[in-house]
C-alpha cells in the first residue's frame, strides 16, 4: 500500500491553486476538550487561512458520543459537503458512516484515529501508533537499565491509538527488556483527571514498588505527575505522547521525563489538504503518515520553537 511522509511545515507551505469555488468540508472532532485534538484543529484552520480560495471548513464536536457523531455526519451529507473529515469516537464503529459518506459521492478523510481497511474514496492521515509506544519503552528501558516495574495509562479502549501505543510498549519490553515488569494497565480515557485518579490508586496499591508510568498521551501523564506531587514522590519516571505545550513545560521543569512528538499541525493540515485534493479529483495517497519523534530534555529546545 502506498505511503507518504509529510511535515506540518511542508503542508502549510503548499502552493495555492485558484478555483472558482472553495471545497466545502465538514469536520467532526471526537472531543473539543482533548488538548491534542485542539492543536490539530488549529492546524486545519492554519491550512485554510493559507489557502482561502480552496476550502470552507465547518467544525462539530462529537463529545465522545458515537451516536452524536453519526448525526453530525448525516447533517454534513444533507448540507452536501464535498468532503468530510472525521476524528472518530470509536474506530471500530466507522463502517456505517463511511458507507453513508461515500454513498453520496462525498470523500471521507479519517485523521489521528485509524479505522483501517478503508474502501476507495476514503483516506487516512496520521502517525504509525506502534512507533510511539516503542519509542517510550526504548527510552524507559535505558533509564531503568533494563530492570523495574511500570504501570501503563491507556487511552480509550475503542481507539486504535491507545491499543497500538500500548502494544508498542509491550513489544519492546518483551523483545529487549524482559526484566521490566508491567504491574498494571488502566484506561484513563485520554483525560488528565483520570490519569491522576488511576495513579493515586497505583501509589496506594504498589507504594515504592512502582518505578515508572507510561501514558498513552500527555494529559494522562500530567495527571500522573500531579498525583506524584501530591504524594511527594519524585522517584517515578513518567512519559507521555503528543508533546503538548503543557508537557514541554513539564519536561523543562524536570517533571515529565520525556514525551513523543505527534505533529498536530501536520495531521490537521494534511487532512484538509487530502480532503481538498480528493474532492477535486486529484490523485491522493490512501494513507499519509506523519512521523513521531522522541522529545527529551536534551532536544527540548527544538520542539519548544
Amino acid at each position: 500500500m502506498k505511503k507518504i511522509l509529510l511535515s506540518g511545515i511542508a503542508l502549510l507551505a503548499a502552493s495555492t491553486i485558484a478555483f472558482a469555488a472553495p471545497v466545502k468540508v465538514g469536520v467532526s472532532i471526537a472531543n473539543f476538550d482533548d488538548t491534542f485534538l485542539t492543536y490539530m484543529m488549529d492546524g486545519m484552520k492554519a491550512w485554510a487561512k493559507a489557502h482561502p480560495n480552496d476550502i470552507q471548513l465547518t467544525f462539530t464536536d462529537a463529545k465522545e458520543d458515537m451516536a452524536k457523531q453519526l448525526d453530525q455526519i448525516e447533517n454534513f451529507i444533507i448540507q452536501k459537503m464535498d468532503a468530510v473529515i472525521v476524528v472518530p469516537v470509536d474506530t471500530s464503529a466507522t463502517a456505517p458512516m463511511t458507507k453513508s459518506i461515500l454513498g453520496k459521492g462525498i470523500k471521507a478523510v479519517y485523521v489521528n484515529r485509524n479505522p483501517g481497511n478503508l474502501p476507495d474514496g476514503a483516506y487516512y492521515v496520521g502517525s504509525e501508533e506502534m512507533v510511539a509506544g516503542r519509542l517510550q519503552m526504548e527510552f524507559l528501558g535505558e533509564k531503568l537499565k533494563g530492570k523495574g516495574n511500570v504501570a501503563i495509562l491507556v487511552g480509550k479502549l475503542d481507539n486504535e491509538g491507545a491499543l497500538k501505543r500500548t502494544a508498542g510498549n509491550e513489544e519492546i519490553r518483551k523483545d529487549k527488556y524482559p526484566e521490566i515488569k508491567i504491574l498494571d494497565k488502566q484506561t484513563g480515557n485520554w483525560q488528565r483527571n483520570e490519569g491522576l485518579v488511576k495513579t493515586e490508586d497505583w501509589l496506594n496499591r504498589f507504594g515504592k514498588e512502582i518505578n515508572a508510568i507510561l501514558a498513552n498521551n500527555d494529559d494522562m501523564a500530567l495527571g500522573a505527575i500531579q498525583a506524584l506531587k501530591d504524594k511527594k514522590r519524585t522517584d517515578v519516571i513518567v512519559l507521555g505522547v503528543d508533546a503538548t505545550p503543557d508537557a514541554l513545560t513539564s519536561i523543562a521543569k524536570g517533571e515529565l521525563a520525556a514525551t513523543v512528538f505527534q505533529d498536530a499541525v501536520g495531521q490537521g493540515g494534511g487532512a484538509v489538504e487530502v480532503a481538498v485534493k480528493a474532492a477535486r479529483g486529484e490523485k491522493v495517497a490512501k494513507e499519509t503518515w506523519v512521523p513521531f519523534k522522541l522529545v527529551t530534555p536534551e532536544n527540548l529546545s527544538q520542539f519548544k520553537k
